[in-house]
């Protein structure tokens, strides 16, 4: 192996483990840097493919002064760090790291952490060199022949696709990101049905729907008189995926007593039932949530250590609004669907149905799309869905964007809109009424009724840029 790695750790004993694990994995190592001018001297004379780096240095310099440095460079980096303090994440995650490794280090998740860094800097240097080439593009963004349950051939899917067929056959622990609806669920079923692990149970909980004082009970199992109103033993979840994989669904519902616990059990590989002994468990976990984990780590509802650990390699899936293209072929997808299912001979939706829900924005994603369909065919008597209500739904939020009332006379073409600029003006308009406040209590994002995630993700589609609006109200979130 020639790849060449420099470590930048001034404790002696973990810099030392570190090479120890990367050199009897045949990687060549530089010499140890305690410090940012010593790692620079060092990279100065021989070049290191990636660098493993602590945020707290020997100096007046850090880490994080350092990755500005190797960004430049174009080399790519990892954080080690025992820090759980907001504001130093914050600032390290700016950095666009390819990972983070906490402190103790395990030998698998350093050689792991370091595999999946790699791919993604090899991926990024690929993109930046072919961008303006259409043939390499077009060559590159393949969809797998096994995800045969994944309609859809936009290019965002493949890249979720392809990103997936890379990372499902190794052991790696999977986060996927994405609002409610975009298919989470039907992305972790893949992981598992191309790995290793396909023919062992995938295990799948629903965090937000476990109440908090069943939760441990469901995941780790009790004993039979173990608590009052324990009947009889209970096999949890973690037991029940052993050798399998286990989807932990909504993840972010997590209480912080059962992240702690959580935690525990991912780095030992061993579970407690609740009165029981200890059991050694071999299980892979593929995470999901649809909340933005980095900003609940800043508010404290979210272990910063536990998200290092399920979020080796994050996969976000597109809202439906991002790949309208998919639209047509997920509609009939699920018209032949119900009309088997209704025992009715339905052929196809008109035209006009069709550019109705290519108009439309989709806030429910597939999952609405599908109930849509559904709904239709059981409405319909014909061959083909000719009735659209979604014209009527997308006018309705049109209407409200713009703040029109009905019962007026209708606007003037000169008045009329495109829906993402009234979009726009509706977010801007509740950030104003909220003192520019973005999430928590009294938030444009509870005044909207979505998640901060969301909230966040249309912003930067609209061109609302956080940071300057932080500069022209400070002190506000």
């Amino acid at each position: 192996m020639n790849t060449r790695i420099l470590i930048v750790e001034d404790q002696f004993v973990e810099a030392n483990n570190l090479k120890s694990i990367l050199k009897n994995a045949g990687y060549s190592i530089s010499p140890i840097a305690s410090s940012v001018q010593e790692a620079l001297h060092i990279i100065d004379h021989e070049l290191p493919d990636l660098v493993l780096l602590d945020i707290y240095l020997q100096g007046r310099l850090t880490g994080i002064d350092l990755a500005i440095t190797l960004t430049k460079q174009n080399i790519a980096f990892v954080y080690l760090s025992a820090n759980s303090d907001g504001n130093i994440f914050d600032k390290a995650k700016a950095t666009r790291p390819y990972g983070f490794l906490l402190k103790p280090f395990r030998k698998k998740d350093v050689l792991v952490t370091l595999d999946v860094a790699w791919y993604l800097h090899q991926h990024k240097k690929d993109s930046v060199s072919f961008s303006g080439n259409a043939e390499f593009q077009k060559k590159s963004i393949i969809k797998p022949v096994d995800f045969r349950q994944i309609i859809g051939e936009s290019t965002v899917i493949k890249n979720v696709l392809e990103k997936v067929s890379i990372v499902a056959p190794s052991d790696v622990s999977v986060l996927i990101l994405g609002e409610n609806g975009t298919g989470k669920e039907q992305i972790a079923r893949c992981t598992h049905q191309l790995s290793a692990r396909r023919h062992k149970p995938l295990i799948t909980v629903n965090c937000a729907g476990l109440p908090a004082n069943l939760i441990e009970s469901e995941l780790f199992g009790h004993e039979k008189g173990s608590f009052t109103g324990a009947t009889e033993t209970r096999i949890g979840k973690f037991e029940q995926a052993h050798e399998g994989t286990l989807f932990l669904d909504e993840i972010g519902e997590l209480p912080p007593n059962l992240q702690a616990k959580l935690l525990r059990v991912l780095q030992e590989k061993e579970i407690e039932p609740i009165g029981g002994r200890k059991k050694m468990v071999d299980v892979r976990v593929i995470a999901a949530t649809n909340r933005n984990l980095e900003e609940e780590i800043i508010k404290g509802n979210f272990r910063m250590d536990l998200y290092y650990r399920i979020s080796a390699f994050p996969v976000t899936l597109p809202a439906l609004r991002e790949r309208k293209e998919d639209i047509p072929l997920l509609a009939n997808h699920f018209l032949l669907l119900y009309a088997r299912k209704e025992n009715k001979t339905i052929t196809s939706l008109a035209k006009h149905v069709i550019n109705d829900m290519i108009e439309y924005d989709w806030p429910g994603n597939v999952r609405e799309l599908e109930n849509f369909v559904a709904r239709s065919v059981l409405l319909t008597r014909g061959e083909v869905i000719n009735v659209s209500d979604l014209a009527v739904h997308q006018k309705k939020r049109f209407l409200e964007a713009a703040n029109y009332d009905e019962s007026n006379e209708p606007p003037s073409k000169e008045m009329i809109k495109t829906l993402k600029r009234n979009e726009r003006e509706h977010i801007l308009a509740a950030l104003k009424s909220c003192n520019w406040k973005l999430y928590g209590r009294n938030g444009a994002a509870e005044l909207l009724q979505v998640n901060a995630s969301t909230l966040n993700s249309k912003m930067k589609k609209l061109g609302i840029d956080r940071k300057f609006l932080s500069k022209l109200h400070p002190g506000n979130k």
